[in-house]
């Protein structure tokens, strides 16, 4: 069976509380694919629609019942709407508000290849990883230990790298060849981009409370002498790739995020030893990774949009927000709020240079219909209505991209409005009756960015009119 069924080529970033803007935690991935639409859902998975039984779609891989733990955690979810080939279930927080996204594709090299292959029968893959690892974890570190063992009992027939984030702590880990993993605990200072590569790069086997990995890595790296490097150990080195494809397709991302956060950084966009762990010089907020997830080069030459760069400049390299961005959240965990408030899930469907990202509380059982996507157009529901929209202002980034500005800086301060007013008003509820109030926000939410998106697309159409090429005028 083809088990490249849907190449999700994201982009991750990573934030620890003391780096960001409130002194929550954030972990956000773009859900890209390839060439064909993808439609995206958005679900509360409930404890008794947890499946009691699994086996993949893809692999056919089944997964032992002593794995599928009893009285699973609700949680919420993002899958693929069709199910044709499994749940996808993508990102999410269940109801000990622990995050989880998953994954980003990465890289290998040809010496783990032979070592420890990517399965060709069976394993584990982005298919299954939320559904089989989410429902059933208390912490980050937890979700990290849960999936190392997944992967070391059952393998995986990718490499991938999935994020973990609760109140305190931000944890990565990636998949190395077919049953080996590594973790590392991102300091609280600090944030990572990490694009279409394998990311960690420093690594110590002795610190436990920061860096987690397969019982026998160490042993596998002496052993077999897979270290190039003369002093300490370097996991993208040993690893990971450093291709042409990277200089173009991956590490400019990363260049284009620290140079955002950082005017003064050094370097180019195709360095291959842009760090890991980096420390920013302000405090990060939502909307910065929104901007950044939805950032094409802008002021450089390489934008795409650029109207003075050549046709060359503008193809060089990979923007992050891309006509295959399907989905993508930011999962924020707060520390400034009741526990039952703290989940907070920003989702956007479609290309992120063009739509708007929605807080939704996790602390609830159902939602809006409008983020319930149906495989075939239905201009209802917001993916669709943002495939639109994005099309459209493609076209011509200059004129719609200005309408697109003003439409996203006032539909986010309304669904902040709406969010701070929420979390005033149910401050003093808990149980069932804190849920239905935040139910009663995330629809509000929703309803509110139908209409602003709705209003925008009238706007633009408006202003596209007279635009068109199939026109005559006796005054022209």
């Amino acid at each position: 069976m083809n088990k490249k069924l849907k190449p999700a080529e994201c982009t991750t970033i990573l934030v620890g509380k003391k780096a960001s803007l409130d002194g929550s935690t954030m972990i956000a991935r773009s859900e890209d694919g390839g060439s064909e639409i993808i439609p995206e859902s958005f679900v509360v998975v409930n404890p008794e629609q947890q499946p009691e039984s699994y086996q993949a779609v893809i692999s056919g891989q089944k997964i032992d019942s002593v794995d599928l733990l009893a009285n699973p955690l609700r949680y919420s979810s993002v899958p693929d709407t069709s199910g044709k080939h499994g749940t996808w279930a993508a990102a999410g927080i269940n109801d000990a508000t622990v995050a989880m996204t998953a994954t980003e594709t990465i890289t290998t090299n040809a010496r783990i290849q032979a070592l420890d292959p990517l399965l060709e029968e069976g394993g584990l893959g982005e298919e299954d990883f939320v559904t089989l690892t989410l429902p059933y974890i208390s912490s980050a570190r937890e979700g990290v230990k849960r999936l190392g063992y997944l992967l070391e009992k059952y393998g995986t027939y990718e490499m991938n790298g999935s994020a973990f984030a609760d109140q305190d702590e931000v944890w990565y880990i990636e998949s190395i060849g077919g049953h080996h993993w590594a973790a590392r605990r991102i300091p609280d200072d600090a944030y990572v981009v990490a694009p279409n590569r394998l990311n960690i790069d420093e690594f110590h086997f002795d610190d436990p409370d920061n860096y987690m990995c397969s019982a026998d890595l160490l042993n596998l790296i002496e052993k077999y002498h897979l270290n190039p490097d003369t002093d300490g150990y370097n996991l993208r080195h040993i690893f990971g790739s450093a291709t042409v494809k990277d200089a173009h397709y991956n590490n400019p991302r990363a260049w284009f995020v620290h140079k955002y956060f950082d005017d003064e950084w050094q370097g180019n966009p195709g360095d291959q030893e842009q760090p890991f762990i980096t420390y920013a010089k302000k405090k990060i907020s939502v909307e910065d990774i929104k901007f950044l997830e939805g950032s094409h080069y802008q002021e450089t030459e390489f934008d795409p949009y650029s109207t003075t760069n050549t046709a060359a400049q503008k193809k060089l390299f990979r923007p992050i927000g891309i006509n295959r961005n399907f989905e993508t959240h930011i999962l924020q965990i707060r520390n400034d709020v009741a526990d039952g408030l703290a989940g907070v899930q920003w989702l956007g469907y479609g290309t992120n240079t063009y739509n708007v990202f929605v807080p939704f509380y996790t602390n609830v059982t159902t939602t809006p219909a409008s983020f319930m996507t149906s495989p075939s157009l239905d201009l209802s529901q917001i993916f669709w209505l943002n495939k639109v929209v994005a099309q459209i202002a493609d076209t011509n980034p200059r004129l719609y991209g200005a309408l697109h500005q003003v439409y996203e800086e006032k539909t986010t301060a309304a669904l902040r409005r709406i969010e701070w007013q929420t979390d005033a008003e149910v401050a003093d509820l808990v149980g069932q009756d804190l849920q239905a109030k935040l139910a009663q926000a995330n629809q509000a939410m929703a309803d509110l960015t139908m209409t602003k998106t709705q209003a925008l697309l009238e706007e633009m159409l408006k202003a596209g009119h007279t635009k068109m090429t199939l026109k005559y005028d006796l005054l022209d």
